[in-house]
């Protein structure tokens, strides 16, 4: 799909991609969602451009990823998408300025173009950097957001966990934490290649140019660099509280065992004492005494009143 946006305009429009297609000349943004064959053709054949493959989009080399070429700059990022769904993942984004004109390359839906989109009639953006800049201000946004959203499932999760009962489920607590973790990696690997692109975005001739982008792009900059931080700091809370959540199911595991355990060696030597008695000898004596039945009793009393009191002078109960 190939969809446009034209400085005064309310909102991308999609358009056919024939051979002999043409940008307007008040065109400011060319975006190519899961483009087809002949839609890349018509963008190359039209601004004189070489579009990368997705072979070369998902290329970890900065030499496929970051370039110059034919009077544009080539520029790919690893984004999140679908952050907020069960099995978010990263997909390739390729940004390029050329000829005063945006033109991104992508396979995925991503929420961050959609709100840049809706931004655009307000924004009236009057080039192509000034488009670039205001995607990267929804893309770093939506970062942002996705990381505050993990912020607040982690907390509920760190709450749950130390003021949960005694024999709660730790299973969703962990499996929230996980997910969180996971979501929160891929948002840091996703500001990490960000900051790369941005870095690079500065030797456009475009940006170099007009100071007003410079700090933009600055400000840009600084804004990846904070929540990467945070990323990481989110990231080591949530190893925390995995390890804390661990630790805590093996101090009731541990406090099972003790329990077991004392309770075995509470009930062994009354065990005992009925064995002896309960066995078939002919020569027992105790087994014709009238006080012989409660003074076993009192017997097993005290062996297992012994036990107790040790343990508990012990502190282990």
């Amino acid at each position: 799909m190939l969809k446009t946006l034209r400085r005064g305009h309310r909102a991308p429009q999609p358009e056919d991609a024939g051979p002999d297609w043409r940008p307007a000349e008040d065109l400011v943004w060319i975006d190519l969602l899961k483009p087809t064959k002949a839609e890349e053709l018509a963008v190359e054949a039209a601004l004189g451009l070489q579009l990368p493959t997705v072979e070369e989009m998902q290329a970890l080399e900065p030499s496929s990823r970051l370039y110059q070429e034919c009077g544009g700059t080539f520029m790919t990022a690893t984004l999140l998408a679908r952050s907020h769904a069960d099995a978010p993942f990263p997909t390739p984004v390729t940004f390029v300025l050329a000829k005063g004109l945006l033109v991104t390359l992508r396979y995925e839906e991503l929420k961050a173009f959609s709100i840049f989109a809706e931004r655009a009639p307000e924004s009236d953006f009057a080039s192509g950097t000034a488009a670039l800049l205001g995607l990267m201000d929804a893309i770093v946004e939506r970062l942002a957001r996705t990381l505050d959203d993990m912020g607040d499932k982690v907390q509920i999760a760190s709450n749950a966990i130390f003021n949960r009962p005694k024999g709660g489920n730790f299973r969703p607590l962990l499996t929230d934490l996980s997910q969180a973790q996971s979501v929160t990696s891929l948002t840091r690997g996703s500001l990490n290649s960000l900051a790369r692109t941005l870095s690079y975005a500065a030797l456009a001739s475009e940006i170099a140019a007009d100071p007003e982008c410079r700090a933009h792009l600055e400000a840009l900059q600084r804004d990846v660099q904070s929540l990467t931080e945070h990323a990481s700091y989110q990231s080591s809370h949530i190893a925390f509280l995995l390890d804390a959540a661990l630790g805590l199911i093996n101090i009731e595991q541990n406090g099972i065992i003790k329990f077991f355990s004392v309770v075995a060696v509470v009930f062994m030597p009354p065990t005992l004492i009925a064995s002896i008695y309960g066995m078939n000898f002919d020569v027992l004596p105790e087994l014709h005494w009238k006080a012989g039945y409660p003074l076993a009793l009192l017997s097993m009393l005290v062996a297992a009143a012994i036990p107790v009191l040790w343990f508990k002078r012990r502190g282990w109960l």
